[in-house]
């Protein structure tokens, strides 16, 4: 009897297999279906009774002419070689096509059409989750306590939230009872306000579970939303489709439940300089109005312009108490007091009345510089009122001087404008003198 080392037995069986399995076509189904970042492929054909491991090659995956995936039945042609350092055989492909729909994906879309049928997957029955939710459960959550509580939770820093892990297994026997009872718990009891149904990934027959017709009914038949989290972002389910929301990862899914404190104060700080920002524009609109006011056409400066210029202040003092921003810092205002109302289970109460504190001060603040601008254009036009009052006509006549003016109404300014045995009229400052020029 010949003795080997494991070495030489292993080499003897690559050689063996090489040589009878050099060119060989083999029939089955995709499973686990992956490629690594090396762009070289790795999956499982396997059919009712076996499976082998396959390796895909970069070069020749780029030859292929569909897309492989989990489920699809192909006919891959390849040789069979020993990983002598594991003591492993494994099919070496070199090309692929596709032999129709493998049986698990088959049952896969048999069972999407039934339930699509149905109306479970349709959009307008699902529902919004909660803005602010106080309690979440998970279900499943393999080796885990049957209750938990976390506050505050990874996903949701800064902010309580009570949470709730229903123990059971993901994929097995049993899977698919666990997960439902979790489901009906959750649903019943009236405690939670959303329900995680969620797992790592893994191949199409690891989430299996979450492709049975069990499963799908008892996320349907759920009176708590319920988010489906299963596998990772390129995977998808039956529980996906009739999910009131699907998740990317199960990490994906508490950020969708929790939103974080530090955004929420976020937007409020936003909010308030925005409203800051809108008030300093229309106090410095305000401003630029009150400077082109002023007194136009000197020329003809009379008491009547006179009052006309006071009538323009007038009304541009009441456009300046219409637009008072005091009335859009109190919406801002009763906006931040429903927000901290919100906010409440969160403890954020001192953060919230700081803020109101500071609104409150801003809102003082422009309130006193509003009054000042205006106060300081009255004061400014008072002066300029007085000296077009000094620099009008009437002011004149009263130190004895007088307007005199022709037949056609026009003033008088040397002796062609009015020739002898025409009439004029003479304006002083208490009244008219009609007189013929000698």
């Amino acid at each position: 009897m010949d003795q080997f080392t494991v070495s030489t037995l292993t080499g003897a069986i690559h050689k063996l297999l090489r040589g009878q399995f050099d060119d060989v076509r083999v029939a089955g189904e995709i499973s686990g279906y992956k490629v690594w970042s090396s762009g070289h492929a790795y999956f499982t054909l396997k059919d009712a009774g076996a499976q082998i491991r396959c390796v895909l090659f970069r070069g020749s995956l780029r030859y292929l002419r569909f897309s492989p995936a989990d489920g699809l039945a192909v006919v891959a042609r390849g040789s069979v070689e020993v990983r002598q350092e594991r003591g492993e055989y494994q099919l070496i492909v070199s090309s692929m096509a596709p032999d129709g729909v493998g049986a698990l994906q088959a049952a896969l879309e048999l069972l999407k059409q039934k339930l699509a049928d149905e109306g479970l997957f349709a959009q307008e029955r699902k529902r919004p989750l909660p803005a602010y939710p106080a309690a979440s459960a998970s279900s499943p959550r393999p080796r885990a306590p049957s209750s938990a509580t976390c506050s505050p939770c990874s996903a949701g820093a800064g902010r309580g939230l009570q949470i709730r892990l229903w123990p059971t297994q993901v994929q097995g026997t049993g899977a698919v009872e666990g997960v439902c009872a979790g489901l009906r718990h959750f649903s019943s009891s009236g405690w939670a306000d959303v329900v995680i149904v969620g797992r790592g990934g893994g191949s199409l027959e690891n989430l299996w579970t979450f492709n049975e017709e069990a499963i799908a009914r008892a996320i349907a038949a759920s009176v708590v939303p319920v988010i489906s989290a299963v596998g990772h972002e390129v995977d998808f389910t039956i529980a996906d489709f009739v999910a009131d929301l699907r998740a990317p990862t199960p990490s994906a899914a508490a950020e969708m439940v929790v939103r974080d404190q530090a955004v929420i104060l976020g937007a409020i700080h936003e909010g308030r300089q925005r409203a800051s920002r809108a008030v300093r524009f229309l106090i410095s609109r305000v401003a630029r109005r009150l400077q082109k006011q002023g007194v136009e056409r000197a020329a003809n400066l009379v008491t009547r312009q006179i009052g006309r210029g006071w009538q323009a202040f007038d009304e541009l003092d009441a456009r300046l108490r219409a637009a008072d921003p005091r009335a859009r810092l109190m919406r801002m205002r009763k906006r931040l007091e429903e927000a901290s109302q919100r906010l409440a289970a969160a403890g954020p109460t001192a953060a919230i009345a700081a803020g109101r504190s500071r609104v409150q001060a801003l809102e003082h603040g422009l309130s006193v510089g509003v009054h000042a601008r205006l106060h300081a254009a009255q004061l400014r036009l008072e002066p300029m009122a007085a000296r077009v009052g000094a620099l009008s006509p009437v002011a004149i006549l009263d130190r004895g001087y007088a307007i005199v003016t022709n037949e056609q109404g026009q003033v008088v300014k040397s002796p062609s404008d009015a020739p002898p045995a025409t009439l004029v009229r003479a304006r002083v400052a208490r009244g008219v003198i009609t007189a013929r020029v000698t």
